[in-house]
């Protein structure tokens, strides 16, 4: 076709470098969320579910299921977190049998914001976001039931820097477990992040946190 620059198409098997990471190819496992880590801590059976994919993957990328920041960033049941030492030590055995089967591994980490309700909050306090209007219920996966979120509390100026410290401590007890790297889970379903940069749900602070852009989107 006139115009159309054509290019080797790059075979999907083929290895790849992705910063410092030699991968045998580029397929991903992608987060799948598995909701089998009760009270919120990975458990010895996820061991034998990522290291099976990783013997699939042979040299490849594995990403975790989402996994929470804080005890403020749940929305679903029984989802892992990383933000306390007994999660940092739970994972530790997973990253192990992943990294003895050669792939690299990287946790998905998130806040789900107004996504939630009071039942996964501590002490049942409404969920938090930058925008305190109610997420619109959802029908389940079965096509019947109806999910509902409770109205979230907007956060106030001075608590947006703790978010972004939690983001950077679940970062570090992530390395600290053992992975290679994190991901951060934004633009899906509105979580945190999504709805700090949403047009539609954020406000905006200029020049109130220290070590931000002039302009920035909470």
């Amino acid at each position: 076709m006139a115009g159309v620059v054509e290019s080797d198409p790059i075979p999907l098997l083929t290895p790849y470098k992705m910063g410092k990471f030699n991968l045998s190819h580029r397929v991903v496992l992608a987060p799948l969320t598995r909701q089998r880590s009760y009270k919120n801590v990975p458990q010895p059976h996820a061991i034998l579910y990522y290291s099976q994919r990783a013997i699939g993957s042979n040299g490849g990328l594995l990403i975790t299921e989402a996994t929470g920041i804080s005890d403020t960033a749940q929305g679903y049941p029984d989802t892992p977190g990383i933000w306390t030492k007994d999660h940092v030590e739970a994972w530790k055995p997973i990253v192990d049998a992943v990294h003895a089967k050669g792939a690299t591994f990287f946790c998905q980490i998130w806040h789900v914001g107004r996504v939630s309700d009071s039942v996964y909050q501590p002490n049942e306090q409404a969920p938090i976001s930058s925008t305190d209007k109610p997420l619109t219920p959802q029908i389940r996966s079965n096509g019947i039931d109806e999910v509902k979120f409770t109205p979230p509390r907007r956060l106030r100026t001075d608590e947006i820097p703790g978010i972004v410290n939690d983001f950077r401590l679940a970062a570090r007890n992530a390395i600290e477990a053992g992975f290679d790297g994190v991901e951060l889970h934004d633009i899906h379903s509105s979580f945190m992040i999504d709805q700090s940069a949403s047009r539609n749900v954020a406000f905006v602070e200029r020049d109130l946190l220290s070590g931000f852009p002039p302009i920035s989107v909470w």
